[in-house]
Order: structure tokens, then C-alpha cells, then sequence
């Protein structure tokens, strides 16, 4: 494995950088320094919301490129880089459908802010982790802002009881299992792999020369952007088919481990 020719580092949030706490260790700061020193670029790839993302990596936040909501929005120290919105006829039909799937919470993800449902207030305590400005609606219908996805939460598992239900859309709209709880509706453009393909060509940086780091289904396009892909010890086993390399768990440090290899191989 040879990472002295790496320009670019991506990783994914939850179940990859964050550990199981939704904390980002001191160790990854001082080796994202190094990193900068190096000219090697950072990407930040997550299903969050961009104010949640940049709220996780405040200390970094105006340096580093940020792709929120699974590929949808992406944005460099104030300036929107791409977004790929959710067509105002796809979220029209797709209101009806989700009205007749029991017991999800969706989450209608703007551009700099979610709308809610009302009520469940544990649930909302749940969503405050992943959504730091959001407003609640009395229905979907409500919302007329532009959309950059839809986000579905069921309390159990959506893999099981919320995509079975939404699987004949498949090549309409990208459906992204993204967690145990969560399952992402966005257009058929938006995800990380489709993000992370504009970024390369716009900074000249191949698949060989990028490292990706990802846990869960939505991250299995961004994944196959880079000949360096990691699938974390907690991954899905979807994303340790499809990566090429395997690092340690969230909790233990497996990103900082990797990086400590890359600034290794670059020596100043």
C-alpha cells in the first residue's frame, strides 16, 4: 500500500471519524495539521446536515470542504461548491407514499434547515444530533422550500420495515440506507460518489491519489472513487465487500490510524 501520492482525504461521520459518543478525537486534529502541510486536501462526506457537520469540526470547519446530506450540497469556507436538489414533481409523488408507511419520522432537508413533523419529543432529541437548525410543520405538504432529500427515520430498523416499501423507486430516485434508523430519498444524481467524482475532476486528483473512509450503504459510491478505500471493523458488510481495505473501528481510532501512515509517507 502505497499512500505517498495521496492529494486527498475523504471520510464519512458516523461510525467512521465521530466514535460512539459523536466526538472527534484530538488526535485527528493534530494530524489533519499535518495533513495541511502537506497540500493534501480534506473532505468531509456525511448524510448530516451541513450546519451539524461543520458544528462537529468547528475548530476546522472554514478550511475543509464539507458534503452534506449524502452528496446533495457541498460547500468550501462559504461558497456552495454543487447541490443536486430533489425535483419539486419527485417530491410531490413522494409525499402520498411515505404517508402510507407506519411509524417513520420524516425529515425534509433544505438547503440551511429541516422541517419536522410536530410532537415525539424523544424522537426530536434523537434528531437534534444530526440537525442543529430545524423547524416544524404540521405536514409535508407545508414545506415549500427546495429540497436537497428526504430523510426517514423508523425507530427499529428502516433496512427491514421502510425500504421494502420504497425499493420499486429504485433508478427514480437514489434510496440510501444510511444507519440502522435512517434511509435517505434524494435525486438520482445525489450521493457521495457523484460528489466526490466533481471534486476530484475540479482539483486534478485521481482515484489512486485519494483515500475514502465510509461505514454504511451511503457511502459505498465514494467508496469506489478511490483505489485507498477503507471500510471501517464496524462497517456494514456491504462496505467491506466493496472496499479495498479494512482499518479499526470507529472507537478505536481506525481513520487516525490510517492517516498516521499517509503523513507517514510524506515526509516533509
Amino acid at each position: 500500500m502505497d499512500l505517498s501520492g495521496i492529494k486527498m482525504v475523504v471520510t464519512d461521520m458516523d461510525g467512521t471519524l465521530l466514535n460512539s459518543n459523536h466526538e472527534v478525537s484530538n488526535r485527528f486534529y493534530e494530524l489533519y495539521e499535518e495533513l495541511k502541510k502537506r497540500d493534501i486536501l480534506f473532505v468531509a462526506a456525511s448524510g448530516r446536515q451541513y450546519n451539524s457537520i461543520a458544528k462537529k469540526l468547528e475548530r476546522i470547519a472554514d478550511e475543509i470542504i464539507i458534503v452534506a446530506e449524502n452528496g446533495g450540497f457541498a460547500q468550501h469556507n462559504g461558497t456552495e461548491l454543487f447541490s443536486s436538489p430533489l425535483k419539486d414533481e419527485t417530491r410531490k409523488a413522494l409525499i402520498p407514499i411515505l404517508e402510507g408507511i407506519p411509524d417513520i419520522f420524516p425529515i425534509l432537508c433544505g438547503h440551511t434547515k429541516a422541517f419536522l413533523p410536530p410532537g415525539q419529543p424523544e424522537l426530536v432529541k434523537v434528531i437534534q444530533e444530526y440537525y442543529e437548525e430545524y423547524e416544524f410543520i404540521n405536514s409535508m405538504d407545508e414545506c415549500q422550500e427546495e429540497l436537497l432529500k428526504i430523510a426517514l427515520y423508523h425507530p427499529i430498523s428502516t433496512e427491514t420495515h421502510v425500504y421494502p416499501k420504497l425499493k420499486h423507486l429504485e433508478g427514480q430516485i437514489k434510496i440510501k440506507i444510511s444507519g440502522k434508523v435512517w434511509l435517505d430519498l434524494s435525486d438520482i444524481h445525489s450521493h457521495k460518489g457523484y460528489a466526490i467524482e466533481k471534486l476530484q475532476k475540479s482539483h486534478g486528483i485521481s482515484p489512486d491519489q485519494t483515500v475514502v473512509f465510509g461505514d454504511y450503504n451511503n457511502d459505498l459510491e465514494m467508496l469506489q472513487q478511490a483505489t485507498y478505500s477503507f471500510a471501517m471493523a464496524n462497517a456494514h458488510p456491504n462496505v467491506k465487500e466493496t472496499a479495498n481495505y479494512e482499518t479499526a473501528s470507529n472507537d478505536e481510532n481506525g481513520v487516525e490510524q490510517i492517516l498516521e501512515k499517509v503523513v507517514a509517507a510524506q515526509p516533509l
